[in-house]
């Protein structure tokens, strides 16, 4: 509260010094600008809750199995020359260890992607959990 000087009235001030609480104000609203985006989700989605069973304890590295398929068709596991008949085969036994290797394919890049539906869905068949597709980043400056 202020005091009046030297005025012919010579009562106590009645306005309130109002710096103080736009100060308040102002670091409120700074407060709430940052906090409300991280609190609002706009989509709002029921996750789904799941106990995990703990992971077996594996001491030896399982290395990835190798499939390659040229574009003329022909198929390689591991770099060995196999049919299809055989892959389905030899997928059927892989998909048995434990723990299951990653089966990594690799195709040219002229080959049709019909063709690599077909050898997924051998492996998805043969109980092969594991399937990705090997990739090359290209370089910057690549066309092609």
């Amino acid at each position: 509260m202020a005091f009046s000087t030297g005025n012919s009235s010579s009562g106590p001030m009645a306005e309130i010094n109002v710096t103080p609480l736009v100060d308040v104000m102002l670091v409120l609203l700074i407060i709430f600008m940052i906090t409300t985006p991280l609190m609002n989700h706009k989509t709002k989605v029921e996750l789904p809750r799941v106990l995990l069973a703990p992971k077996a304890h594996v001491d030896e590295k399982t290395a990835p199995v190798s499939l390659s398929v040229h574009n003329n068709g022909d198929l390689f596991l591991d770099d060995q020359p196999i049919s299809k008949g055989g892959l389905q085969d030899r997928l059927a036994v892989i998909a048995q260890r434990k723990p299951q290797p990653l089966l990594s394919i690799r195709a040219d890049r002229d080959t049709k992607m019909q063709v690599l539906k077909e050898l997924t869905a051998i492996a998805t068949q043969t109980g092969m959990l594991n399937v990705g597709y090997v990739t090359i980043r290209p370089k910057p400056g690549d066309q092609k």
